[in-house]
């Protein structure tokens, strides 16, 4: 049998990480163990070295339970790490280094239970979607569904980190981008340009200055707006003829961003031009559906002390693969959502066995 913190190690040591991550190598080790366990597996590259996986246990027939997990990581950043971020090492009841949380945790727990559940000879169907490139925006996810490579689903786990506590929904993304044209010309004689960082100054100011309370939501929340970069000028003796910011919204309420987009587009004028860098839905799950109230069960049934289910404040590919499986999606993992992307991230060891006591559970149902 497949050991769930054995292979979250060997995950754990493989450097899937930002900015260009290299997704072929944790593939290469999760596809064979899916391959002899008798699943169909097809891979699919989005570029080269970044492949995503689906592997399909067929079971009984029917629509298959997705469990869903991305194998890219974050960069490791600039601070020193106290223990090398691939070392994969087990201290203190922590699984150490990047990863360990987001969420490779989450895939050795997913695919143990996969592996165990098929061995055991399990009716439920079964569908495992690895992805590359969901940290900078469900890339891998987002390739899948134009391909056609997703199974419609009877229900989808996306096995992020959540402390194994039951998510119902999150927050959608629409990234822009506002650029702005000038006119170059020397620094000692300003008069003679139009300085496109100013004008993309009064831009950022309006961004800033902007509300959105009567988007509020009682699940997941409010909108909220950050300004995340700010480019312009080439030598600080020019006028610079161009200049761009992105702004970061995060959205509320499902089928809102044409809107957004719309708002932004009046509120800073012709002479910005808008673009769009992504756009994610927000997901809601009813609190009563059949999977939420499944997965409370799972939970319970696996000793986790019971919360209520609740929304999250980042997005997962639950923006992509509930369109496109044409399922409901519960967002439910091992690790911290507080240590994902921070220096000396770590996963609970226990958190990784009650995690794979819970997908099995589900996958018993």
């Amino acid at each position: 049998m497949t050991d769930a913190l054995a292979l979250a190690q060997a995950l754990v040591r493989l450097d899937t990480a930002g900015p260009a991550p290299q997704e072929r190598a944790a593939v290469d080790l999760l596809a064979p163990l899916l391959e002899a366990a008798g699943f169909g597996v097809a891979v699919h590259d989005m570029a080269p070295g970044r492949p995503s996986m689906v592997a399909v246990h067929a079971g009984a027939g029917g629509d298959p339970l997705v469990l869903s997990g991305h194998l890219d990581t974050v960069p490791l950043g600039a601070v020193r790490w106290r223990r090398p971020p691939l070392s994969g090492t087990v201290a203190g009841g922590r699984l150490h280094g990047r990863g360990s949380t987001d969420m490779k945790a989450g895939v050795a727990a997913i695919v143990t239970a996969a592996l165990a559940h098929a061995a055991a000879g399990g009716r439920r169907p079964i569908a495992l979607v690895l992805t590359a490139g969901e940290e900078t925006g469900c890339l891998g996810a987002a390739h899948l569904a134009r391909l056609g490579a997703l199974p419609r689903a009877s229900g989808i786990v996306v096995a992020e980190p959540t402390g194994n506590r039951v998510g119902i929904g999150h927050r959608g993304a629409l990234w822009l981008e506002a650029a702005y044209a000038g006119v170059g010309a020397h620094g000692a004689t300003p008069h003679l340009g139009r300085n496109a960082v100013y004008a993309a100054a009064d831009g950022i100011v309006l961004c800033r200055d902007q509300t959105f309370d009567d988007m509020d939501d009682p699940l997941l929340g409010s909108v909220t707006l950050n300004v995340g970069t700010v480019r312009g000028g080439l030598n600080v003796n020019s006028v610079p003829d161009a200049a761009a910011f992105t702004i970061d919204l995060r959205s509320t309420v499902p089928g809102s961003h044409a809107g957004l987009r719309r708002h932004f587009a009046d509120l800073l004028g012709p002479d910005a031009r808008l673009a769009t860098l992504l756009d994610l839905p927000a997901v809601r799950t009813p609190a009563d559906s059949a999977l939420v109230r499944a997965s409370l069960d799972a939970v319970a049934g696996a000793g986790v002390a019971e919360v209520p289910p609740r929304a999250l404040p980042f997005f997962t590919d639950a923006s992509v693969l509930v369109e496109a499986c044409g399922a409901e999606a519960v967002i439910l993992g091992p690790g911290d959502p507080a240590l994902a992307h921070q220096t000396d991230e770590t996963c609970a060891v226990d958190e990784i066995a009650a995690a794979v006591a819970i997908y099995g559970r589900l996958l018993a149902r």
